[in-house]
Parts: C-alpha cells; structure tokens; sequence
C-alpha cells in the first residue's frame, strides 16, 4: 500500500471506532513517541503500542466527544489532526486535548507515530 491508502485506511478505521484494527496496520518494530515530559513517552513493538493504547482507554470514565480529522500525506509521512473531551477515573478529571498525530510509513506498514499536543496543567510537574 502506499503511505496515501495506508492514510486513509487508518483514519477511516479509527473514525469507525476501530482501534485494534487500525493498530493492527503498524509494523511490528514500530516506535511510539509522546510529548517530552509524560512519563514512559516512548514505546517499542506493536504489542506495546497497543497494550498502552488499552490502558489508556480503560482510565477513561466517559468519552464526552472527539474528532478524526483528514490525513495530509507528505512523501512517506501523514498527519492527521484528532481530538477528544473525556473524563479520567483518576484525579486528571475532564481533560479537552487537540493534537497533530504524525505517522511514518514504510513498506504498507506504520513504522513511527508521533503526538504532538499540548500538556495539560494537571498540578504534578508535567
């Protein structure tokens, strides 16, 4: 596939809600990288990317809205703007967040993923 179809696919499986599937598109090796300054903020290996993509779904207590925006495509690379309002189990409480998702391809398969969005104040040195 190329980083075009790999884009679209993935956007139109994560707007259906279906995470695992969309996660299934990375390659095994891949390498997720969040902001500077959350703890544990890179994750090797598909397998983690995903167990950490679970955790963080079952600290959320209600998902009050989100957004998948369209993928822009630039050699092998996408981004794709997204955005959520959820409220935490824990003491983050309701958190409104918009981020820029970055997304390299190589080989029909996800090879990196980097979120950019701001930190939220959450009163513990973030």
């Amino acid at each position: 596939m190329t980083t075009k179809e790999v884009a679209n696919k993935f956007v139109n499986l994560c707007k259906e809600g279906k995470y695992d599937q969309a996660y299934g598109m990375y390659a095994d090796n891949a390498v997720s990288e969040e902001m500077p300054g959350v703890p544990n903020n890179v994750t090797k290996g598909k397998a983690n990317i995903l167990n950490d993509f679970q955790q963080w779904s079952e600290s959320i207590e209600e998902m009050h809205g989100g957004s998948v925006g369209e993928p822009m495509v630039a050699g092998n690379h996408f981004v794709v703007p997204m955005s959520m309002d959820a409220t935490f189990k824990d003491d983050r409480g309701r958190q409104k967040m918009d981020e820029l998702c970055v997304y390299q391809v190589e080989n029909g398969q996800i090879i990196r993923a980097t979120y950019h969005y701001e930190l939220p104040d959450m009163g513990q040195g973030m």
